[in-house]
């Protein structure tokens, strides 16, 4: 059951109490002890064993754990324009209650979010969820990858980052400019690590896979040669550049070499990429194709090897809702994308350990320039609710977006998100 209390109300709960939480805070004073939180006006104003604050709420729930509050680097939700697929609300609701106080928007709208007043618009949408949207914004102009957008203002009007969705920048010279602009006011750009000059029209991961069931492929060399060449124009231009949804061993390795030399270069990798390889393809459902493909088995382990030595910094849900006619159709033909939000911690849990996983899902904050905060006395109250405590599988009871096309259905889960808290706004199962 979902329980927001602030709906539909001007005044806020002011006053929240957490009883016997464990903290997962390893920069903490209070990293692993199991206290009680006051939070008053949004902040943490105390901390300690049996507390007996009087609360607005008062939250007691099963072996109840907090930790910072979880960013997710690429959501996709489609309003405006496409709001058959998700709303800002109902999307907001979903993260939220999945345990994401903080989510990079990407500009997937009709218009895309590549002026100032798209931007505004957005950040000044006002929700009782705890979840904040920071807009991606377009790298280029209708995300056409023709002329720069005024990367400066956007910035300054709340983008965190600029990059068109699941495209690269084909231009190298595009690429140069930018990197040598951005600098001026720290700004990060995105590139989509995809030559879609070669394997351009496949539909699935080319290997023995793709071969049994008939399907054109997409090479890992689509990756690495874009990943290989934006690193290389990183080098001379210098800046800061991101690299989005990292599928290939091969991909890894380059940004592993490129950040023993010094390169200023970040990267994610998306959820299902973790869990699944190409081998999901043979039933033919859609809910498994994705952008970029399911790979092999030695790519899915060179993943997690990245993710645990530091090479990739964070892990995204990859997080794209799509109506049933974009996926209720031939394999070939359908739509690439995949509901994640609310399966995210379920999954990743029973990969990592806990600790790892809150690691994965709060190192995005720095990179996208969102502040991080302690779970301690005067600090602002930015909490991800949750157990790690409990196996299961993800279902589609489990399912709090508006569409259905989900990869994670079936898929094992240790422990489950009880839900967020931010300031002053609370979401609760």
């Amino acid at each position: 059951m979902y329980f927001c209390p602030n709906k539909g109300k001007r005044k806020r709960y002011m006053k929240i109490l957490l009883k016997k939480a464990t903290i997962i805070d390893p920069k903490g004073a209070f990293h692993l002890q199991e206290v009680d939180v006051f939070i008053s006006g949004g902040t943490i104003t105390k901390i300690g064993a049996a507390l007996e604050e009087a609360a607005d709420v008062t939250v007691k729930k099963d072996n109840l754990h907090l930790s910072m509050g979880w960013f997710d680097s690429s959501v996709c939700f489609g309003e405006p324009g496409y709001e058959e697929r998700e709303t800002l609300e109902n999307g907001l609701r979903t993260a939220a209650l999945s345990g994401f106080t903080d989510i990079a928007l990407e500009p997937e709208t009709q218009p895309t979010i590549d002026s100032q007043s798209a931007v505004i618009q957005l950040k000044n949408y006002r929700s009782d969820h705890p979840t904040e949207m920071h807009p991606i914004a377009a790298f280029t102009k209708g995300q056409a990858g023709k002329l720069m957008t005024e990367l400066y203002d956007l910035q300054n009007n709340g983008a965190v980052a600029f990059g068109d969705f699941l495209k690269p920048i084909e231009n190298p010279e595009l690429l140069k400019t930018a990197l040598l602009y951005a600098q001026r006011f720290n700004a990060l750009i995105i590139s989509s690590p995809q030559d879609n000059r070669i394997g351009g029209n496949g539909v699935a991961h080319e290997g023995n896979s793709s071969t049994q069931l008939g399907l054109a492929g997409i090479p890992s060399l689509n990756e690495t040669l874009q990943i290989n060449r934006d690193l290389h124009i990183l080098a001379y231009a210098g800046g800061k550049l991101h690299i989005p949804f990292v599928s290939t061993a091969e991909g890894v390795e380059l940004i592993r070499a490129a950040k023993k030399k010094g390169l200023k270069v970040s990267c994610s990798v998306a959820l299902a990429n973790l869990c699944y390889t190409d081998d999901a393809l043979f039933g033919f459902e859609t809910r498994f194709k994705l952008s970029p493909p399911l790979r092999t088995e030695k790519d899915r382990e060179a993943l997690k090897e990245g993710l645990l030595d530091g090479t990739i910094d964070m892990i995204s849900s990859h997080h794209q809702p799509l109506n049933k006619e974009l996926k209720h159709v031939e394999f070939e033909h359908a739509t690439s994308g995949t509901v994640g939000l609310e399966a995210a911690f379920g999954v990743l849990n029973t990969f990592f350990p806990t600790q790892k996983v809150i690691q994965f899902l709060t190192k995005g904050r720095t990179t996208f320039g969102l502040s991080s905060t302690k779970i301690e006395e005067g600090q602002v109250a930015n909490l991800s609710l949750f157990t790690p405590n409990g196996a299961g599988k993800f279902t589609k009871e489990d399912l709090l977006s508006s569409t259905q096309n989900c990869a994670f259905l079936g898929h094992s889960t240790q422990g489950k998100v009880y839900g967020s808290i931010s300031g002053n706004k609370i979401a609760l199962k």
